[in-house]
């Protein structure tokens, strides 16, 4: 009698994994434009490229219920800042502090620098 081998199962995705391109990274302020918060400036603590999302510090703070672990977690209610859409979204300008939108620049050394459309001023990374 022939032994029993399982196969491993294929793994089909629905969809391709696509990353979105943001001109927002991790370390920028942002200013809320649309939504519940609008108007709220924040700094950005997480950006998740694969749903184009960014996490603002102090904008959309949820709460959940936490059960104590057997490790020694403490229960309670715990508050973070969920997730938003980047697009709505916008980086601060340098100079005025105000909502602007972004344009990329390459150099002369190929590096790709950002540029405020507001000013034209280059916006630094925070890295």
């Amino acid at each position: 009698m022939k032994p029993l081998v399982y196969k491993k199962a294929r793994r089909v995705r629905s969809r391709p994994v696509t990353r979105v391109r943001l001109a927002i990274t991790k370390g920028d302020t942002v200013r809320v434009v649309r939504g519940a918060d609008k108007g709220k400036e924040g700094v950005v603590l997480r950006v998740l490229r694969k749903t184009g999302r960014v996490v603002v510090e102090g904008v959309r703070v949820v709460k959940r219920h936490k059960k104590p672990t057997q490790s020694g977690e403490e229960g309670g209610i715990i508050q973070f800042a969920a997730p938003v859409h980047a697009s709505n979204v916008m980086l601060l300008d340098p100079k005025s502090n105000e909502p602007t939108r972004v344009r990329r620049k390459r150099n002369d050394d190929g590096t790709v620098e950002r540029l405020s459309v507001k000013s034209g001023r280059p916006i630094p990374r925070k890295r």
